[in-house]
């Protein structure tokens, strides 16, 4: 292989680390130089909206260190590059060159505050959990923006507190992506956990400064003590700005994550898959995506074989005390192909079999392997009775 005599990867994201491991696995020997621009240096996310929210202990389990692997971490947030000399300049003035480049620098939470308005909730950052667990300890009510999964997971914290709390969104909980069938029962059981759930006809607007309430465009107003936005996700993507590997989606890459400027790689919540003429460009910032595309980065900048597909279709959430895991295929559509167990009593597994022969498999509320589920959603045919329950 021609491997490049350095890589210089800018997000110490879970992506990023990610990227670095595997570098070394593959047995690159060159120099590493990751760029992290967060104090806190890398660690895990799902767990901020999961266990952070509940226990301040988690804040010390999130870590995802790079001990004993030879890389140069700079904290400081790159600003700018140049690909035509392929170099990245960092916040404190730092211009760290390269050979081959992984953009790993994620996403920030979108806000829809307007400019100057102050006091919008959001969690994205150990930062944003930590603030927004000491607001709980003292919240009477709150409001929720946002019903997908971290929406959800936030409203869940909310009401394991005994809080009030209304959930506002277009479409009924999960339903963009969990489809009908499941988001009426998960719908159902957030109401019997307490939490209340108000579909808008359109955007909702925060209202006061600091940010106490919100109005809907049916003229409803809502006031409450706590109010978080948890409406997605934008691309970290402004320090990349004349480099023309950016756009409103973030940073298009292909199947083996390479960008359309030669030597430069992406991994993670920055990027999308860009489509082929058969499919659209599509975001899918979930944390097995960004894990199996710091891998294929790495491979990528190497010149090596690929180590699969620049995506992972698993997912889970934890809602209304209950957790779903997923493995397959997003939205689901329909009914379900088969159903072993019970929804309505919180212990199911299902399966959505799909035209080209995969099947999207779902353990709701049930105790399933990951393993398991990866095995129902790859054999077609298979039904959760050949696997038991």
């Amino acid at each position: 292989m021609s491997a490049p005599r350095s890589v210089l990867i800018v997000g110490e994201s879970l992506a990023g680390t990610a990227a670095a491991r595997h570098l070394r696995t593959l047995g690159h020997t060159g120099p590493v130089v990751l760029i992290g621009a967060e104090d806190h240096g890398a660690y895990a996310r799902p767990p901020l909206s999961k266990a952070v929210l509940k226990d301040p202990a988690a804040d010390h389990t999130l870590g995802l260190a790079l001990d004993g692997i030879d890389v140069e971490i700079i904290r400081s947030a790159a600003v700018t590059a140049d690909t035509r000399r392929r170099t990245v300049t960092t916040a404190d003035g730092r211009q760290v060159g390269y050979d081959a480049l992984i953009v790993a620098t994620g996403a920030d939470a979108r806000r829809l505050a307007a400019p100057e308005q102050r006091g919008e909730l959001v969690l994205r950052t150990l930062d944003d959990a930590r603030l927004l667990r000491a607001r709980l300890a003292d919240a009477g009510s709150a409001i929720v923006i946002g019903a997908g999964f971290l929406g959800m997971e936030v409203a869940s914290a909310c009401a394991a507190r005994g809080i009030p709390v209304t959930v506002v969104d277009t479409d009924r909980p999960l339903e963009r992506i969990l489809g009908d069938h499941l988001s009426t029962a998960i719908t159902a059981r957030a109401a019997a956990y307490g939490i209340r759930f108000l579909q808008a006809t359109g955007f909702a607007t925060l209202t006061g400064d600091p940010v106490n309430g919100v109005a809907l465009p049916d003229g409803t107003a809502l006031a409450a003590d706590l109010v978080v936005t948890c409406a997605g996700e934008v691309p970290c993507v402004d320090w990349l700005a004349g480099t023309g590997l950016a756009d409103r989606l973030g940073v298009g890459i292909d199947p083996a994550c390479a960008t359309s400027v030669p030597g430069v790689f992406a991994a993670g919540d920055v990027t999308y898959l860009r489509g082929d003429g058969t499919r659209p460009d599509r975001r899918a910032p979930f944390w097995s995506n960004a894990l199996a595309q710091g891998r294929t980065a790495a491979a990528s900048a190497l010149g090596l074989p690929l180590p699969g597909p620049p995506q992972d279709d698993y997912f889970w959430t934890e809602v209304a005390g209950l957790t779903v895991k997923i493995v397959g295929r997003l939205p689901l559509i329909g009914d379900p192909t088969t159903v072993q167990g019970s929804v309505a009593d919180g212990c199911a597994l299902l399966t959505w079999s799909h035209a080209d022969g995969t099947s999207t498999a779902v353990a709701y509320g049930l105790r399933k392997p990951v393993t398991a589920l990866r095995a129902l959603a790859l054999r077609p045919g298979r039904g959760p009775g050949d696997g038991g329950i």
